[in-house]
């Protein structure tokens, strides 16, 4: 039933993604995510990477972290050219809308012309950064529909900005059509995740893929994020491999994205080397981030990914009834029927095989660098969103980290930032970390190859 409901769910994300050829990356791009607060403290596009960085080991990206809290477009538009461009990006994603939908303005006289107005102001800025990018053709531009603003989850008593998501839906609508006029990518967050919410609340009224304040999605829902946009790129069904061996014959009848070599086997048992041209993608089981209480594994609950996305298939044909020990480098795997391994099993549901061993090398390297990555985004909120104002931008003077420490009493965001600002400040500090997260991407890129392994299936005695 649950793998019905799944399917069912698989089938209701696509309708709600705009598949406007959104090409896979290739070899060498630079992807920009540009973005607010959901993407700055955000877990998407690092999962997004961490895909093609097991799935295409030798098809070698950079993925940029471009966002800020708090921005709304004319805060993108302001910081494009030096914050944005000059990582000479060859892919640019671009997102906005929660912010420009507005917060406390919800509670004002006149709610609906102010926001009227907000929007409006909103679009014109977005019309500038479009005749921008229009002037850049050697940059795919790629739009991102946002996460939404979940106003029916009870895990709160309050909808403290009640119809906000319908501004929300405005905004979407109004990037997908820009997207459609200018031939760009598209990609929509908001319609399925919206759409999971209210199903998932039909089970559990609490539920949210925005479970602390209604706008931040936790890591389970920056991985329905990676879902969606990994499928919009056409990814789904890439298997990491799929294997299907003929025991009683001794002989290899299926291997896709993988090389088998070497079969051999007696009455009871059947070995041979497995070389694959991927590793699984090793999901994280443990809360990331500040603030956050769910897991990435959590968004299995909600959407297909190991479906789609991880599947590592091993199916063994013919062996005699019973049960028979996986072993892989002469390491045991499990025991499993050999109705199952007729079915095939999926090894990237198993942790500790050599080659999830080997990916979850990848993915803490990964986690170290979007943490090295979140301090130099920290650094870029306290100068535009705090400095750019004091006339002090890039100034990073002693009277700069005066006016931190002074307005620090008062600005929670910028008392939070100051430590790291007190840091970030140095062009020597910001260029140290600058080289430690080239030093993890390359080891990643050095680590990620698969390597031959010797799989051999026993009978149990």
């Amino acid at each position: 039933m649950k793998k019905l409901f799944l399917a069912l769910i698989a089938v209701s994300l696509w309708s709600g993604v705009n598949a406007q050829n959104i090409a896979p990356f290739k070899a060498g791009d630079r992807i920009a995510f540009v973005g607010n607060s959901i993407t700055d403290g955000g877990h998407y596009h690092s999962y997004i990477w961490l895909y093609y960085m097991t799935h295409f080991p030798d098809r070698r990206i950079t993925c940029f972290n471009k966002g800020i809290g708090g921005d709304v477009i004319g805060q993108i538009a302001y910081r494009l050219d030096e914050d944005v461009l000059t990582t000479k990006p060859t892919v640019l994603t671009l997102t906005w809308g929660m912010n420009d939908t507005g917060y406390f303005e919800w509670y004002g006289d006149d709610t609906n012309g102010f926001i009227t107005k907000r929007l409006a102001d909103s679009y014109k800025t977005y019309a500038e950064v479009v005749d921008k990018l229009k002037k850049l053709p050697n940059i795919r531009k790629i739009l991102i529909g946002t996460s939404p603003y979940d106003e029916t989850t009870k895990f709160t008593t309050k909808n403290i900005y009640p119809h906000k998501s319908e501004a929300l839906e405005k905004v979407v609508e109004h990037q997908k059509e820009s997207a459609k006029a200018n031939n760009w990518g598209f990609v929509d967050f908001y319609h399925p995740m919206e759409k999971i919410n209210l199903e998932e609340q039909k089970k559990d009224s609490t539920f949210s893929l925005t479970p602390n304040d209604r706008i931040h999605p936790d890591n389970d829902g920056h991985l329905v994020m990676a879902y969606l946009f990994l499928k919009a790129q056409g990814l789904a069904g890439k298997p990491v491999a799929d294997i299907e061996i003929n025991a009683s014959a001794k002989k290899l009848d299926k291997s896709v994205n993988c090389q088998i070599s070497n079969i051999a086997g007696t009455n009871n048992s059947v070995s041979f080397n497995y070389l694959a041209n991927s590793l699984p993608y090793p999901l994280d089981t443990i809360p990331r981030g500040w603030g956050n209480h769910k897991k990435q594994s959590d968004a299995l609950n909600v959407v297909p990914f190991m479906k789609d996305f991880d599947r590592e298939i091993l199916s063994v044909k013919n062996l005699k009834s019973g049960n028979y020990n996986l072993f892989i480098d002469d390491e045991l795997m499990g025991n499993f029927s050999a109705s199952q391994f007729a079915d095939g099993i999926n090894m990237a549901e198993i942790t500790t095989t050599p080659q999830y061993q080997q990916a979850i090398q990848i993915r803490e390297m990964n986690e170290e660098r979007w943490d090295i990555e979140r301090r130099l985004r920290n650094y870029e909120w306290m100068e535009y969103d705090f400095l750019k104002d004091k006339g002090m931008l890039y100034k990073d003077s002693n009277a700069a980290m005066d006016s931190v420490k002074k307005y620090s009493a008062k600005n929670p965001f910028v008392n939070g930032n100051k430590d790291n600002y007190s840091r970030a400040r140095y062009k020597s500090v910001r260029d140290a970390w600058q080289k430690e997260m080239n030093v993890l991407v390359d080891e990643i890129y050095a680590v990620n190859k698969p390597k031959t392994r010797r799989i051999k299936i026993t009978a149990v005695k």
